[in-house]
């Protein structure tokens, strides 16, 4: 067949194809098979172009046997690999013998794959402590502390401390699914987004007074009103201004700060603790679910790990952005902004 016909078959579909001869050359491809293949690779050995052992070995079974058969093939990326699986079955083009290579990009296969086995692994690693430390009590209550009441009561507190772990993780992950599956709907109910903050902020007073920290406002005068759902925002200011509490030292300051001015097109929400601050390194990982810097230390706090993650697909929802500005020693600065209209 004429090689000007056998590029344009070639080039009429738009998955990547390529046709690698008897003769183990690359005979021709189109287009998006020319992007994973290189420039210059037409009419080389197939084996120089295409490096892997698994295709390699599959390109050779259609060649000399004429089986058909499938291999993946993976292209490293500078921030992650781009997966195909490649069918290649062997063809016949008037006198012409060959192996055609037909790849189906799957890479977003493998990542939700991937992403489902970190997340049942996750939420495993953080059911098990409190699981068996409950197990681990409940024996000791039914065995040595079951005629101790002081015992009995130290237990039975630590039951409830954990039983209070679970549920709240549970809540979250039920949360954080909600978020996902609304998050192509922007909300557009108008919001007054002052009252919001000045709610969320009494509601953590007394847990910032306990904690010896002052929570201060600053902005909220004049704040308009914005699109969003309501529900929703509370939560992320109570997830924000709750982690500043509790990273902060007694005698420091949580700020919350309104920003809008008039010739800007988002609304910008500043929550600022004066703590110990994060490594530059931490920050682009801060709201992958279940991350922490410190995982002891979270856990003793009550962090699941998802708090920042709900925050992301909330204020993502709204179609803002969220920025954290931080350095050891110089406290930290969440800062969410959200379009005005």
């Amino acid at each position: 067949m004429d090689p000007q016909w056998i590029q344009a078959i070639l080039s009429a579909v738009p998955a990547p194809l390529i046709l690698v001869g008897a003769d183990d050359r690359i005979v021709a491809a189109n287009a998006a098979g020319e992007a994973i293949l290189g420039p210059g690779q037409i009419g080389r050995h197939h084996a120089l172009a295409l490096r892997q052992p698994a295709l390699l070995a599959v390109i050779e079974a259609a060649l000399h046997a004429g089986a058909r058969a499938e291999a993946p093939y993976v292209i490293p990326g500078p921030s992650q690999e781009v997966s195909y699986q490649v069918t290649v079955s062997p063809v016949r083009l008037g006198q012409m013998r060959g192996a055609l290579c037909a790849f189906e990009d799957i890479t977003e296969q493998e990542l939700v794959g991937q992403f489902r086995r970190d997340f049942v692994a996750n939420v495993s690693h953080e059911l098990r402590t409190p699981l068996t430390t409950l197990a681990s009590s409940i024996e000791t209550l039914k065995g040595a502390a079951r005629d101790d009441p002081p015992a009995r009561e130290r237990f039975l507190s630590i039951m409830e401390r954990e039983a209070a772990r679970m549920s709240r993780l549970v809540a979250e992950l039920l949360s954080l699914s909600k978020v996902e599956a609304q998050e192509r709907q922007r909300p557009t109910a108008p919001v007054d987004i002052a009252g919001l903050v000045d709610a969320a902020a009494a509601s953590f007073r007394p847990a910032a007074t306990e904690a010896g920290l002052r929570l201060e406002i600053l902005g909220a005068d004049g704040a308009p009103r914005i699109p969003g759902d309501a529900d929703q925002l509370t939560q992320v200011l109570q997830n924000l201004i709750e982690n500043a509490i509790k990273y902060g030292a007694a005698g420091d300051r949580v700020t919350i700060a309104l920003h809008a001015p008039n010739d800007e097109p988002m609304l910008r929400i500043d929550v600022i603790d004066e703590g110990d601050g994060i490594e530059p390194m931490h920050l682009p990982r801060l709201t992958e679910r279940f991350y922490r810097i410190d995982d002891h230390r979270s856990r003793e706090k009550g962090g699941t790990g998802l708090g920042l993650a709900i925050v992301k697909h909330i204020v993502s929802r709204h179609r803002g952005r969220l920025d954290i500005v931080s350095a050891p020693g110089k406290g930290a600065r969440f800062s969410v902004f959200l379009p005005k209209s």
